[in-house]
């Protein structure tokens, strides 16, 4: 069969309600670069058909800053690279409301603390429960969370305190992890996120493309997320930090990632994949193009230790590819 009557054997199974198989899915990556127009056009079909228009968006605040004990080689926060990250314990309340205040205003549909640290607990955990009931009583926005690797009963009081979705990556294709992290294993993650569905969270997991990873990886970890089957999928694009052991990381093209939410899309069909961190360094077209691609939702605003871009900018491009903020 030919490769673009391949590429749209595969959209119309998908698009009839089944999902392509794992080696239907490695076998498209082979088609790449070659077929990646063919493969970004049946995705963003796939995309029309089958997702709503409504930009599912977020807007994340560090609420606990630095001197991580994990070693992942990505990571601004851990005590083991030396970054100058700002290092703080806990997020100011004032400067928490304010921030959930803000977005709200500016039509934000989600509100998430992220805490740097293999997990918070005790009176740190119950802080944060405090902060987002909060937040989700005074201001109504949706209300998510990102505080490491939690166990059933830590995760039970943030369910507790209103929120509903919990966020926890698995970064990378399994046979990469250990390359990236050595204190915790993708594994322990999916403890966690499995805990977090047996208490009814929506659950947000995703992870960085660009660290050093083949195509084939790339389709390996969409596929161990399409196990995991989370409601989104936050699609990170490296960003190097001096520092970190990924600062020499050559950067991936625009077509490297385009063709990566292409393919997630074939993957994921109807789930929300997520603009994350690194998406400034695309062009405007680009960034375009993935939301048509595939692109369906986003964080918005500033992220942890790199600049994001403003609400109304995204506004702006959410708009124009045709989706409603």
């Amino acid at each position: 069969m030919k490769s673009n009557d391949y590429i749209e054997h595969l959209k119309e199974k998908i698009l009839s309600g089944d999902n392509i198989s794992e080696d239907e899915a490695y076998s498209l990556a082979e088609m790449l670069p070659d077929a990646s127009q063919s493969i970004r056009d049946a995705a963003a079909e796939i995309t029309a058909a089958l997702c709503p228009r409504t930009f599912d968006s977020c807007s994340i605040v560090n609420a606990r800053s630095g001197l991580c004990s994990e070693n992942c080689k990505w990571c601004a926060q851990s005590k083991h690279h030396n970054t100058g990250c700002e290092t703080y314990d806990m997020i100011n309340h004032d400067e928490c409301m304010a921030a959930a205040r803000d977005n709200k205003s500016k039509g934000v549909r989600r509100f998430s603390l992220v805490a740097s640290g293999r997990a918070v607990k005790g009176k740190a955990l119950k802080s944060m429960c405090s902060l987002l009931r909060e937040a989700k009583d005074e201001t109504g926005i949706f209300t998510c969370a990102s505080l490491g690797l939690l166990d059933h009963d830590d995760l039970q009081q943030l369910w507790d305190a209103g929120v509903r979705r919990y966020h926890c990556n698995l970064e990378t294709a399994p046979s990469h992890f250990a390359k990236l992290c050595t204190t915790h294993t993708i594994e322990d993650k999916i403890k966690t996120i499995n805990a977090a569905k047996e208490i009814g969270f929506e659950v947000c997991s995703g992870g960085i493309i660009g660290m050093g990873e083949n195509r084939r990886q790339r389709v390996e970890f969409a596929l161990k997320l399409r196990e995991v089957a989370p409601h989104s999928i936050p699609i990170n694009i490296l960003s190097p930090i001096p520092g970190t052991p990924l600062e020499a990381q050559e950067a991936i093209s625009e077509d490297d990632i385009l063709d990566t939410i292409a393919l997630f899309r074939f993957i994921h069909p109807r789930t929300q994949l997520r603009f994350a961190g690194g998406r400034k360094r695309l062009s405007r077209n680009a960034q375009l193009t993935a939301l048509k691609t595939g692109i369906n939702g986003g964080v918005v605003g500033d992220l942890l230790t790199t600049l994001g871009s403003t609400i109304a900018e995204d506004k702006n491009l959410v708009d124009e590819a045709g989706y409603k903020f």
